[in-house]
């Protein structure tokens, strides 16, 4: 039996994941989450800030340190839309080799939604129906189109929500017209998406990880994301009535709630905007979430 990690280098949080491999199955036996904050002060910019360096620092050390513990194999590393547009994120990368020997891939936005894409089909079973996979990242966004066995069309666009926060979040709760703008700017940006929905009509709409698993804890205070149990399905009317309460909400009053973590507290609210934006756009039958994204594709592709 042997084990490999996977490490996520997401804009907001690292990842890792650690599972054996046991007659190409695998078993999770370590998960962990820090919420680097990679993008912020500097998506703008396109750069890490030094605290923000550092903070991605110690985490892939904090990573290392597990993943020794565990004796792993072999390890994975890929980063995504913070490091694919700073100018430093090659002084990142050196600095991660130089202090824990792991190589870090920064991969394209493409390859990202193909990753995805094999994360969710693992998680859910498609079958024949068309459906619009959505992974709401702090950087970047990805859209896939496609049924159990292909993708019809994907693309990743830098509309993720440590993005949209830092371009339209001006007042707290959010204004009716930085709510105007945010939609006048999706429209411009995601008209191929819009096409592209004409063009297959999905039926269901499934969130990949990330803010959905947030939706799922607010509707449902057992919910609990696990390997085990990757699907999860949201009421389309339950979704509506949470989503205006996010919306309408202060950062207090998201603090207190249950179900929203710290590091989301304040990236619901675009992220609520942007599903909410999304569902409008075409009519869907489902909601549905997948705990698993591009880590647990990373690991099926692997296996």
């Amino acid at each position: 039996m042997s084990s490999i990690a996977i490490i996520d280098l997401g804009t907001n949080t690292f990842h890792l994941l650690i599972a054996e491999i046991n007659e190409n199955r695998p078993k999770v036996i370590f998960q962990e989450s820090i919420a680097v904050k990679l993008g912020e002060g500097g998506m703008r910019d396109g750069m890490i800030t030094d605290l923000a360096f550092d903070r991605g620092v110690s985490a892939i050390r904090q990573f290392k340190t597990s993943i020794d513990h565990h004796g792993v194999f072999q390890i994975k590393a890929f980063a995504t839309s913070a490091l694919r547009s700073a100018s430093n994120s090659k002084i990142f990368t050196e600095k991660i080799v130089k202090e824990t020997g792991i190589k870090i891939e920064i991969i394209d936005g493409n390859r990202e939604a193909e990753l995805i894409f094999s994360g969710v089909r693992a998680a859910i079973n498609m079958k024949n129906q068309s459906s619009l996979i959505i992974d709401i990242g702090g950087g970047s966004v990805e859209f896939i189109i496609c049924d159990q066995d292909q993708i019809f069309w994907k693309k990743s666009f830098d509309i993720g929500a440590a993005r949209l926060m830092d371009q339209f979040h001006k007042s707290d709760p959010i204004s009716e017209s930085n709510i105007s703008e945010l939609h006048s700017y999706l429209n411009v940006v995601l008209i191929d998406l819009k096409t592209q929905l004409d063009n297959y009509k999905p039926k269901q709409l499934i969130g990949s990880a990330g803010a959905f698993e947030t939706f799922a804890s607010m509707l449902n205070p057992d919910f609990k994301s696990g390997f085990e149990k990757p699907e999860f399905n949201i009421d389309l009317d339950k979704f509506e009535k949470i989503s205006k309460f996010i919306i309408r909400s202060n950062h207090e009053e998201r603090a207190v709630t249950a179900g929203i973590p710290a590091v989301r507290v304040d990236m619901i609210v675009v992220a609520t905007l942007l599903t909410s934006y999304v569902l409008n756009l075409h009519e869907f039958k489902t909601l549905k979430l997948s705990t698993y994204s591009m880590k647990e594709g990373i690991l099926f592709e692997m296996i």
